[in-house]
Formats: C-alpha cells, sequence, structure tokens
C-alpha cells in the first residue's frame, strides 16, 4: 500500500484555493475586487502568473496575482538574511587561582571586557588545589573585584558559588 503525502505542507496556490469568494490584487497592486477563485485563477493564467493565497485569515480572504517562484526565492532570501544577522550567546570562561598576580589578573580582565564586548557571557572561575580550598573568601573577593572591575561592561548573573574544587561567578553583557 502506497502512502500519499497530505497536502496540508503544499502551498495554497492556483487550483489548491478553496474559497467560495475571495479578493483578488493584481500583479501592480491594483484591486480587482471580490470574485470567484476560478475567475481570479483565468485571469492569472492570461498574464502567465500564479494565483497565490496570501491572507486566509481576512474576510473573504486575499489572494494576490504573482509569480509564485520569484515570491519563494524572496522569502528564503529575508529568512537567510535574518539567520545571518542574528547572534548566538556563548559562554566563554576565564580561569585563575586565587593567587594570581596583579599583570595576569588585568590580562584577564581585559579577555573577559573583550568577550562581554562581543556579546558573550563570562564564566569566571577560581581553581583550589589541595589546601588552597581554606581559602574561600579570598577567591571571592577576587571574583567580585573583577565585577567591580567589569561593571561598566557586565551584571553579575550568578554570584560567587563553591562547585567542588572551583569558585564560580557568571557576568553577562550589559544590556
Amino acid at each position: 500500500m502506497a502512502l500519499t503525502k497530505p497536502n496540508r505542507d503544499l502551498p495554497t496556490i492556483n487550483e489548491r484555493i478553496r474559497f467560495p469568494k475571495i479578493r483578488v490584487i493584481d500583479s501592480d497592486g491594483s484591486q480587482l475586487g471580490i470574485m470567484a477563485p476560478r475567475e481570479a485563477l483565468r485571469i492569472a493564467e492570461e498574464k502567465e502568473l500564479d494565483l497565490v493565497l496570501v491572507s486566509d485569515k481576512a474576510d473573504p480572504p486575499v489572494c494576490r496575482i504573482m509569480d509564485y517562484g520569484k515570491f519563494k526565492f524572496e522569502q528564503e532570501k529575508k529568512a537567510r538574511e535574518a539567520r545571518k544577522k542574528q547572534h548566538t550567546s556563548d559562554v566563554k570562561e576565564v580561569k585563575m587561582r586565587y593567587k594570581i598576580e596583579d599583570h595576569d589578573y588585568q590580562v584577564l580582565v581585559k579577555r573577559a571586557s573583550g568577550f562581554l564586548g562581543d556579546g558573550d557571557k563570562v564564566k569566571a572561575t577560581v581553581m583550589f588545589r589541595g589546601r588552597e580550598s581554606q581559602h574561600s573568601d579570598l577567591a571571592e573577593s577576587l571574583l567580585m573585584r573583577m565585577a567591580n572591575d567589569l561593571q561598566n561592561v557586565a551584571e553579575i548573573q550568578q554570584a560567587p558559588k563553591r562547585e567542588g574544587k572551583n569558585m564560580i561567578m557568571m557576568l553577562s553583557p550589559k544590556k
């Protein structure tokens, strides 16, 4: 038994328009009025164009006489442009130890500032080894210092908290 594809995913053009009356717009944008779909299809075929359903929510539904292939290409082109312009926000990480030297710290702040400038979130991590985990207060003050240094470009999304042998703080770019 062969399965047939349902017509739901096919575009509503030409013979697939099933309404008793439709409002027709010509290819140049002028109104042709309300008529039967068969009559509108005849006009479209005379111009060697398609009858395309634009809005089925209107009363009566609105159809337009146009080149469907060109219309579909323009829609796909707009969708491609929209995808190209959208930016996904990634989470970038800067790792350090609580005994970090001042110059190294400044380098990490500058790198985090760059990430935030690109619209990414920053996960600042202070790692502990062995008995260093006793000094979580020093790590927290280091993370708060970083948040303070980045306050003009970032806001704290998640306050410093311990996760195993690390202390983590999340920063997101300011709107």
